[in-house]
């Protein structure tokens, strides 16, 4: 038995030794994943926060991001109020102009995010593709705007998570014909201030 001690101690030594290919090897943690980027709606009633979500839809977060950034969505409307469907904005001034935008956005509705209530999404026209800058909030859970296999849907690509007592106050305000739209415009103009992006709490 004694044999087998100064054996055991080289084989110590080498297991421990700074060179050996035995040494316990210290891996660094991996960075934690970056927090979701969050922006703050600033209205004539209100704010509310929005988280964004651009693992799931890249496109539209990346697009929305440079409209935040360029300033785009300040001075405007939320000029569609539907309750228990939605509110709509981001695209008309005050006095109901179309603010002029160069680029559209790829549809993500296909990205697996679901039209329930509290998530925003990308408005557009009859074209699949014709999304630009005006976002709507879902005041309920709309699975109608989801795509299915006959057709495109309308692409979630984030929610409220702040303030959703505001987008719900907003849907009661009195609507009608209002510049351009036949009816759910806010009779009273409830005015975009600006959007900006804002800490994501740790």
């Amino acid at each position: 038995m004694n044999k087998l001690l100064p054996l055991m101690g080289l084989l110590l030594a080498i297991s421990t030794y700074p060179g050996s290919t035995l040494a316990a090897k210290t891996e660094a943690p991996a960075p934690a994943p970056a927090a979701p980027p969050r922006v703050q709606v600033v209205t004539s009633e209100g704010n509310f926060t929005i988280e964004l979500n651009p693992e799931r839809a890249p496109l539209t977060v990346a697009s929305f991001l440079k409209f935040v950034d360029s300033g785009q969505y300040t001075r405007t409307v939320i000029h569609r109020a539907i309750p228990n469907f939605v509110i709509q904005g981001g695209g008309y001034t005050p006095d109901y102009k179309l603010k002029p935008v160069a680029t559209t956005t790829f549809n993500e509705s296909g990205n697996g995010l679901s039209n329930v209530r509290g998530t925003v999404g990308l408005a557009r026209g009859a074209e699949p593709h014709s999304g630009d800058c005006q976002f709507y909030v879902n005041l309920n859970d709309n699975s109608a705007l989801d795509p299915s296999p006959a057709r495109w849907g309308y692409a979630v690509f984030g929610k409220v998570v702040a303030g959703m007592g505001v987008v719900d106050q907003i849907a009661t305000v009195p609507t009608g014909a209002k510049g351009p739209f036949k009816e759910d415009a806010p009779l009273k103009p409830v005015i975009i201030e600006r959007i900006e992006r804002v800490s994501n709490p740790q």
